[in-house]
């Protein structure tokens, strides 16, 4: 599934190897709401910011210049957003059912980066999860796989939001 999710993403990156992304670019709107849920908590560690980089360089093989320049279009994005939906929106009109779904597993994995996970982060992934259309279910199950791969106590536990 996530594959496909990588397939669909590298698709959308031209020949041209500028490292600028247009406001409008998927990418950008990914980027954004990855930012939007790791600042979520209200703290932003090293090892979020390593682990959004490095999920991002082996989804669309970017260069160190590339991720650069799409961690600052998307921190532009998402500082001038005033909710969730103008990337959400977006998203799920360009991607299928199983991609909006690898999102919402991709950010838990941001999530989880620190091994917890806030009542703030959760609330932030489940209007996403609404937004894009993806089912509660669905989205709890990634969270547990994330949790689990992160070694995370709960992996199994506690009800969410939503």
């Amino acid at each position: 599934m996530f594959e496909r999710l990588q397939q669909f993403l590298a698709s959308l990156t031209s020949g041209d190897a500028r490292p600028a992304f247009a406001a409008d670019d998927p990418r950008v709107a990914v980027m954004a709401l990855c930012i939007q849920v790791m600042e979520a908590d209200g703290k932003v560690l090293d090892v979020e910011k390593a682990t959004l980089r490095s999920r991002f360089k082996a989804l669309y093989g970017l260069e160190e210049a590339e991720l650069d320049a799409l961690v600052a279009a998307g921190a532009d994005a998402e500082s001038e957003a005033i909710d969730f939906f103008r990337f959400t929106s977006e998203l799920k009109r360009q991607l299928s059912e199983e991609q909006r779904i690898a999102l919402i597993g991709l950010l838990w994995e941001i999530v989880y980066a620190d091994g917890e996970r806030s009542e703030m982060e959760d609330h932030a992934i489940w209007r996403i999860a609404d937004l894009l259309g993806v089912s509660g279910r669905e989205r709890i199950m990634k969270r547990q796989e994330a949790a689990g791969r992160a070694g995370a106590a709960e992996a199994q536990g506690e009800p969410d939001e939503g």
